[in-house]
């Protein structure tokens, strides 16, 4: 039977043919398409900077790829994995309290969680279609509990959602593709759209205010349609907004925008042959993209009983640790003048009462030394008041005689801080993770830095590339040093595990204007990722990433 709510919305939608005033004032973004989302949702993003999403399914049980294993498949695979894999799912540890309570401990504001994948398998009892894990051993839908469990701990509810389906497609005898000239896309054909139309009233007809939701897949215009036509307030990302995968850019994007990462190297459940980043490089990948104004969605991957894997566990509850103690620096931030100096990355609180300086890169700092940072950014003023979040500033324990007071001074070469690494958050007096200074009542030792773009490099052959890129400004320098960084590219979720860059010789150049360097000895065959940078008196900075394979 049809629910009544479901009666009522598709009246509804028979009714609309069309959207209210402010359609006539739709932008579309780099995204593509329609763009309704309102100024004070994302504001709200650009405040809560951190979310968690999930990426389950039916294929868990597998440890594969989540639902892309279906993509140029056999018959037989994909009959075997739509009519025989459900039949042994039973997710009987799943339990939306205990996620929504560890999100909530790690600093999270908000939960993406996938409602279906490209493979078509739903999580909640749709009128759709029979892949759907009340089709299942388990025999009900999750989707209301993780609702209720999300409010109850005060998190926004977001819902990823993908209008490509396999299952539909095989069963229409359609090609299971995702890109090239046999893919169907269901905002050029009348069913499949349909298909979408009436799945996305669903979701948002029967699960309350949604808050959130992330689009990922061919299909996106229907679906933002038909979700703003229900739920105007809600927060579309991708679809609407710059959503890097598995990146956060050199350059960020203007305004509101964010990243998704995985902690591995695979969105849905890997048992075997994963590589997860540490916690201290989930921190750091945290801090760079709040730094450059962006918010981070944090990627777990649960088994198929429902539990999260240790290893995710382990990462957020180290994650939980650092956010307890430097917490403000992430909440209701925004990008400083500039995102870093070198392993130095900034935040300022939005009211500018305050500016956060992460001290990143020192695993080896041992509790109860004193160190100094000049700060070439950040200028002090007879308000200027400096401290270590989290800790009091007067003493160490164990250690009476060692002042723990921070200290700054300003100097002709920028701010230098001078603060001791106190407080004992382990049991052996070690900490790995990056130490944050609160610097209030600062301003800006610049209003404009320098900045040059990075071009795109051309390949010579026998292990030469020629490096090209633009100097755009030089900030108020009378002259600067230009040169470029580059690194192997690993992958594409792995190229967030390598660090190390190698630097070329450098140029001056006191205009604006282009500029290239030639680098020998490079692998051919290898890709490379490389970046402008460029040097004034006061500051380095560096330009977006592009790639080159060298021959």
């Amino acid at each position: 039977m049809i629910r009544l709510s479901r009666i009522r919305t598709l009246f509804l939608l028979a009714l609309l043919t069309g959207f209210p005033d402010q359609a006539a004032a739709v932008d579309a973004d780099k995204e593509g398409g329609l763009d309704l989302n309102k100024p004070e949702r994302l504001e709200w993003l650009q405040d809560a900077g951190f979310g968690m999403f999930i990426h389950w399914s039916v294929d868990s049980q597998l440890g594969s790829v989540i639902s892309h294993s279906l993509a140029g498949a056999s018959d037989d695979y994909l009959n075997w994995y739509i009519q025989e894999l459900p039949k042994t799912f039973k997710p009987t540890r799943w339990e939306p309290d205990e996620v929504a309570r560890l999100a909530k401990l790690a600093g999270m504001q908000y939960v993406v969680f996938t409602t279906k994948h490209h493979n078509g398998f739903c999580w909640w009892d749709t009128e759709t279609t029979d892949f759907k894990i009340t089709d299942t051993p388990y025999g009900r839908g999750i989707l209301k509990e993780y609702c209720e469990a999300l409010r109850r701990w005060g998190l926004k509810v977001g819902f990823y959602y993908s209008p490509e389906d396999f299952c539909w497609l095989y069963r229409h005898g359609r090609p299971v593709c995702r890109r090239g000239p046999l893919l169907l896309d269901p905002d050029d054909d009348k069913e499949y759209g349909e298909f979408v139309r009436q799945q996305v009233t669903e979701l948002f007809s029967d699960f309350g205010p949604i808050d959130v939701l992330f689009i990922d897949g061919a299909g996106a215009e229907i679906t933002k349609k038909t979700c703003w036509e229900l739920q105007p307030d809600c927060l579309i990302t991708r679809g609407a907004i710059k959503t890097p995968e598995q990146y956060v850019p050199g350059v960020p994007p203007e305004g509101a925008w964010e990243s998704c990462l995985t902690m591995g190297t695979q969105w849905a459940y890997k048992p075997t042959n994963d590589n997860y980043k540490s916690g201290t490089r989930i921190l750091e990948l945290l801090i760079e993209t709040r730094a450059k104004g962006g918010a981070l969605l944090l990627n777990v991957g649960p088994k198929p009983d429902g539990q999260l894997p240790i290893e995710q566990e382990e990462r957020l509850r180290e994650v939980a640790l650092w956010h307890a103690v430097n917490g403000e620096s992430i909440l209701g931030t925004r990008p400083w003048v500039v995102s870093q100096e070198e392993n130095i990355w900034f935040t300022r609180r939005k009211d500018d009462s305050a500016v956060y300086a992460f001290l990143t890169g020192m695993p080896d700092w041992p509790r109860g030394q004193r160190r100094e940072f000049l700060l070439q950014s950040v200028q002090a003023t007879p308000a200027t008041r400096v401290s270590v979040l989290g800790h009091g500033g007067k003493l160490v324990e164990y250690s009476p005689d060692t002042d723990a007071t921070p200290r700054f001074e300003q100097t002709d070469r920028g701010l230098k801080i001078s603060v001791v690494r106190a407080q004992r958050l382990y049991n052996d007096h070690k900490w790995p993770n990056p130490v944050v200074v609160k610097l209030e009542n600062v301003r800006p030792a610049f209003e404009t830095p320098p900045f040059a773009e990075t071009g795109q490099a051309k390949a010579l052959g026998s292990g030469r590339v020629e490096l090209q890129g633009e100097l755009k400004t030089l900030g108020d320098a009378g002259e600067v040093s230009v040169g470029f960084e580059y690194q192997v590219y690993a992958g594409f979720a792995e190229v967030m595990y390598n660090t190390e860059w190698t630097s070329t010789e450098t140029m001056r150049m006191p205009a604006p204007g282009k500029f290239s360097i030639e680098v020998e000895g490079l692998k051919p065959g290898t890709e490379y990722q490389v970046r402008a940078v460029v040097t004034s008196p006061k500051i380095t900075m560096r330009g977006d990433h592009k790639r080159v394979v060298a021959k």
